[in-house]
């Protein structure tokens, strides 16, 4: 194996530890790969644990997903991950990228089956690493339908929500795809808790120009993104007109907090919903 073959399969090894020990997969979930070049990706195998890789499991595949090495030890048995499709597209309509994680953080998961949206102007990190973090269309895993779904959207993203399956990422390696899978989980911790507060606060349009502004600089900006901003967060209209949030009201969930309540109140209450989310 080359040098950064052996690096690259260490890192996979890593990740998915990481990946399992944050929660973000369980039993058999998830996968990762990177490209070895312009033809030839590395990718975790199907079926197995990936909190339990061994370097040796991984294998090569070619971008018309055939298997070309990695048929030895105990990888001798072992077929590519059965997302192996989707990974091929995402590297097809963006050959800027080197690698792809896909994972199943349940509350990401979560707030996709809620109807609640992951592409929100909230937090300042995320809109500056990530961008906008859209949610596809639901469809059946490891299929051509999961492929047509990821299609378009993953040319100008660097995270997607999969309806009811979980996140892909992606990244000029495996670990910042995997860092922007912890982005995206995180996000999704901080939206799930404004939905049990009833409460919506995105950043104002002017704020948000800012850090896009940044994301330009640190050259993280995708074409057509401004656009998407403009309709999400307002960051087009002048400075009188409203934002447009699109965390939507919970107002058949639990009720905002109202100024009857006492502070006492409000912090049990906030006690309360950051205990039964985060646990004790």
């Amino acid at each position: 194996m080359r040098q950064n073959e052996q690096e690259l399969r260490a890192t996979f090894v890593k990740i998915g530890r990481l990946m399992y020990e944050k929660g973000f997969i369980c039993a058999n979930d998830g996968n990762i790969s990177a490209r070895l070049g312009p033809d030839q990706l590395l990718i975790t195998p199907s079926g197995l644990h990936k909190g339990l890789l061994e370097p040796e499991h991984m294998l090569v595949v070619d971008m018309d997903g055939k298997v070309v090495r990695g048929t030895y030890g105990r990888s001798a048995t072992l077929k590519p991950t059965s997302e192996l499709p989707m990974h091929l597209e995402a590297y097809r309509q963006r050959p800027d990228i080197q690698a792809v994680v896909h994972a199943h953080p349940p509350i990401t998961v979560a707030l996709s089956i809620a109807g609640i949206p992951m592409a929100d102007c909230l937090l300042p990190e995320v809109i500056v690493m990530l961008g906008l973090i859209p949610t596809t269309e639901y469809a059946t895993p490891s299929s051509e339908e999961n492929v047509r779904a990821i299609r378009e959207l993953i040319r100008h993203h660097d995270g997607l929500v999969l309806q009811r399956h979980g996140s892909l990422t992606v990244g000029d390696s495996p670990m910042q795809a995997f860092m922007r899978l912890e982005t995206l989980e995180q996000n999704a911790r901080i939206g799930f808790m404004l939905a049990q507060l009833g409460v919506r606060n995105p950043l104002p349009a002017p704020e948000v120009e800012k850090l896009l502004a940044i994301r330009q600089q640190m050259g993280l900006s995708h074409p057509g993104e401004r656009e998407e901003f403009c309709q999400v967060c307002g960051t087009c209209h002048a400075a009188n007109q409203a934002h447009r949030p699109t965390l939507r009201s919970m107002d058949t969930a639990v009720p905002a907090p109202t100024p009857a309540f006492s502070q006492t109140d409000l912090r049990e209450l906030v006690a309360q919903v950051v205990q039964k989310t985060l646990g004790s």
